[in-house]
């Protein structure tokens, strides 16, 4: 704020140089103006007139009996000329307060009164610090968070701080700057050292490293410090941020929002923080930084449109503006934003709490944000800080992590991070299924659904766990005249696909098909498959049903058998993926070779081969399922698992190379899980690698 008061300063007054511009680089302003840097000093110490900033309808503004009134009196007597414009001011803030006959702060009905008469009335040296102080609407007024309510913060009046601090910068009779001002001036522009150049005067929350007070100093308190100078063109600067509250009061959101660059706190994405911040805080504002030098009319231009949209809409929140940060939603010319929240953090005073630096680069994978993105909202006044009645625990700290995993994504474009909202997703939609009465009969929330294709492509990283989830997440098979999909098993959901689109509802009566629990994956993924067989039995379907157009590798599921695999990634992954949609996904057809084909073991090739999913009328290729394989393998018996298994394909025509194996616990309770990740044909086929490793007739 201090910055941008210095390039208004400079660009607006008469004495001052009206070409000038400024940009950023390592955090500092650079300024280029006809002044060097003595010039520059010279100027503001005698020749800088103070803006107009006077609030008579706030308690302690010096106006009313009880107030501090030693800097406005100055200011009101002297005859220094710099100070002709404020000494106006006061006179119409004085002539206002006597024509309604307000003796004291004003409350409700007389400060509306008075807000109006002032807007009106004030001279037009005024009218920024009017149109950054507050709003005048329908519904009455409002205060922009930057300055308080209406330019205080709490019990600390900024306009009369203001007044104090010009009275020690510069004399009211004569208007000659005071013996410390230079000296201030070049520790405010320059960092130079000033030992003592701090003045015992309240800071308020623009700069909470001076606000003071415990473990502020060497002792055990510190007092409130500023420089003059700071505080001065910080307010100054603060005058910047006025004309978009004007140009966008059509806005029918909160007064907060009426502000450039301002949004909602969202509570995440910073180390402190927490829900209760979103509660508690009164916004937060994400202030640009630029690094092409900059006109004062252009920067004007840019702040008062304060332009943050997110896919064609305004910003709400954090979690907004940072997805626009990274989608183009801003102005050309913004390379990073700093962000800021006006959170209580001493006391019940505000603090503007600088939280996180964004920089704006384009991040084609938050584009498909999209997908989720009426979703996420509906959700969020749901299960938002703001919710009534109060949503489930569980439901809230999804949402939560959601959003911390949406920004994290914003800040980092890579396919894990992509991966970690997956895994987000997921978890929010197994916390909304899990609250199943309060999802669809209190918040009225539809399952998530239909996200895109890119999806997968986006977040694949590679990784035996994500190729495996795939698998997993968009298998399906016909059983009966139902087809029954896989995320059937994880959430109480009724489901259908055309060749156009899919559907997912909630299911009116919820059956026995969901079965996966939290905990162990692969005791989830074996309950799972006791499940479909009980059903594939029920049916008296002839073969295995299931296929998925993501067919796993060999190798891969030997990863998983050997316990080379992420299993708590695995299952989140597995959860998330199940919201693409899958009917819509075209299969594809990995290449194999010989040389580089995996060789699984002999105990899950033969208990695969009798899972064969045949051909449609192709009646010697059908393999009848016999559930009793299964569930000895799931107890962790793989000897009998592996005597039934060889039993059975000998009776279907097949002759396998061994009659029994056997097999420790573990490993044929984790064989037995594996048979839920679908492979393909080839592989199931003579020429693929379970048959070679375990028919006689594949080895002839």
């Amino acid at each position: 704020l201090k910055a941008l008061g210095v390039l208004r300063l400079v660009a607006e007054s008469n004495c001052g140089d009206a070409n000038c511009n400024a940009m950023w680089e390592a955090d500092q302003l650079v300024l280029k103006s006809r002044f060097d840097e003595e010039a520059l000093v010279t100027f503001f110490a005698t020749e800088y007139q103070p803006t107009v900033i006077v609030a008579p309808w706030n308690g302690g503004s010096g106006f009313f009996p009880k107030d501090n009134d030693t800097a406005l009196s100055e200011i009101e007597k002297g005859q220094a000329a710099r100070l002709e414009r404020y000494r106006t001011g006061i006179k119409a803030a004085r002539r206002e307060l006597n024509r309604l006959n307000i003796r004291a702060k004003p409350e409700g009905e007389n400060k509306a009164l008075l807000l109006q008469s002032c807007r009106n009335s004030f001279p037009e040296d005024a009218v920024d610090w009017l149109d950054a102080a507050f709003v005048l609407g329908k519904d009455g007024a409002r205060f922009p968070p930057l300055l308080g309510t209406g330019g205080n913060d709490g019990r600390l009046e900024f306009t009369n701080n203001f007044m104090q601090r010009i009275v020690e910068v510069m004399a009211p009779e004569t208007g000659e700057p005071t013996a410390n001002s230079r000296r201030w001036l070049r520790a405010a522009f320059f960092g130079r050292a000033a030992p003592g150049c701090l003045v015992k005067a309240p800071v308020g929350q623009f700069f909470p490293g001076a606000a003071g007070g415990a473990n502020g100093t060497s002792g055990f308190d510190a007092p409130s410090g500023v420089n003059p100078w700071d505080f001065i063109l910080m307010i100054e600067g603060a005058l910047l941020f006025a004309a978009a509250s004007v140009k966008r009061l059509d806005s029918t959101s909160d007064g907060s929002l009426v502000y450039p660059f301002c949004v909602r706190q969202a509570g995440i994405g910073y180390a402190s923080a927490a829900i209760a911040d979103e509660t508690d805080a009164r916004c937060e504002m994400w202030m640009p930084l630029w690094k092409q030098p900059t006109q004062l009319t252009e920067l004007c231009s840019l702040l008062g449109e304060g332009r943050a949209q997110v896919r064609g809409r305004a910003t709400r929140n954090g979690v907004d503006f940072a997805q626009a940060a990274v989608t183009l939603g801003v102005d050309r010319g913004i390379t990073a934003f700093q962000r800021f929240g006006f959170q209580v953090r001493n006391g019940l005073a505000y603090f503007a709490t600088p939280l996180e630096r964004v920089i704006v680069r384009r991040n084609a994978r938050v584009d498909l944000l999209t997908d989720i993105e009426h979703w996420h909202d509906r959700l969020r006044q749901k299960a938002g800080p703001q919710a009534n009645p109060d949503p489930p625990a569980s439901v809230v700290r999804a949402l939560n992590l959601l959003e911390i995993r949406i920004v994290e994504l914003c800040r980092d474009n890579t396919a894990s991070r992509m991966q970690s909202v997956i895994a987000a997703l997921g978890s929010t939609e197994r916390a909304l299924s899990r609250s199943y009465k309060w999802t669809t009969e209190s918040a009225y929330l539809r399952p998530l659904h239909a996200l895109r294709s890119e999806w997968i492509t986006e977040a694949d990283d590679g990784t035996p766990e994500f190729r495996l989830a795939c698998s997993v997440a968009g298998m399906r098979g016909r059983i009966g005249k139902e087809i029954l999909w896989f995320r059937q098993h994880l959430e109480p959901l009724e489901m259908g696909a055309t060749e156009v689109r899919s559907w997912v509802n909630w299911a009116k009566n919820p059956g026995n098909d969901v079965v996966w629990h939290d905990g162990d994956l692969i005791d989830a993924l074996n309950t799972v498959l006791g499940r479909r067989l009980v059903r594939v039995e029920a049916a008296g379907a002839n073969g295995w049903p299931d296929s998925s157009p993501r067919p796993a590798k060999l190798e891969d599921i030997t990863a998983f058998i050997e316990g080379r695999t992420n299993n708590d990634l695995l299952a989140n992954l597995i959860w998330g993926l199940s919201l693409i949609e899958w009917p819509q996904i075209k299969s594809i057809r990995y290449e194999f070779h010989d040389a580089q084909e995996a060789i699984p073991s002999s105990f899950y090739a033969l208990l695969r081969l009798c899972l064969r999913r045949s051909n449609e009328g192709d009646e010697r290729e059908r393999i009848p399922v016999v559930p009793a394989i299964f569930y000895r393998a799931i107890a962790g018996d793989g000897k009998t698992a592996s005597v039934l298994a060889a039993r059975r394909l000998r009776a279907s025509g097949k002759e396998p190379l061994i009659a029994s194996m056997s097999v420790r616990g573990d490993i044929a309770w984790r064989t037995a899980a594996a048979m839920l990740f679908p492979v393909s044909d080839y592989d199931m086929s003579e020429k693929g690698a379970l048959q070679k490793c375990i028919l006689k007739q594949a080895n002839n």
